[in-house]
């Protein structure tokens, strides 16, 4: 199975629910919103803040907000920010003669198109397509309603 990491999960999440909210908002309420734990929404806004998808604000009425428009912010940029480059096997980040199977490998130039592939599906959809759609954990969104997402997410298994 081919899956995001849970950080890359959370960021998307997170990125949505800031892209919900006009101005800023602190840490402790993007946790509450999202259900995920407050020490992993800091240290993945920070990593987020580092890429520039996010912005750090100082003082009393601090918080984040979004460091571009939702529109120009891609699933790619999100994952990136916190995996690394996309990269289905490993081989793909590597130079060429940097694996061994290389001289036997007749799947290089395949792992190349298709991890292409999922990179330019990923960089068509926006942060401004799914922010303002979230589908409840039950997969049914009430007419008119604007609920939050609610993750009840553990951290097992990840840095954070």
């Amino acid at each position: 199975m081919i899956r995001l990491t849970n950080l890359a999960d959370y960021a998307v999440i997170l990125m949505g629910a800031l892209a919900r909210r006009d101005g800023r908002v602190n840490a402790a309420e993007l946790a509450a919103e999202t259900g995920l734990p407050v020490p992993a929404v800091s240290k993945i806004l920070g990593t987020l803040s580092r890429a520039g998808l996010a912005l750090s604000h100082r003082g009393l009425k601090g918080g984040f907000s979004l460091g571009r428009p939702a529109h120009e912010i891609t699933m790619a940029d999100i994952i990136e920010a916190v995996d690394g480059p996309i990269a289905l096997v490993h081989c793909i980040e590597n130079a060429p003669g940097d694996c061994e199977y290389e001289p036997i490998c007749t799947m290089r130039p395949h792992w190349q198109m298709i991890n292409n592939a999922v990179r330019d599906g990923l960089s068509k959809v926006s942060l401004g397509d799914i922010a303002h759609h979230p589908i409840p954990a039950n997969g049914h969104l009430p007419a008119g309603s604007r609920a939050p997402l609610h993750h009840n997410l553990a951290l097992e298994g990840t840095d954070a």
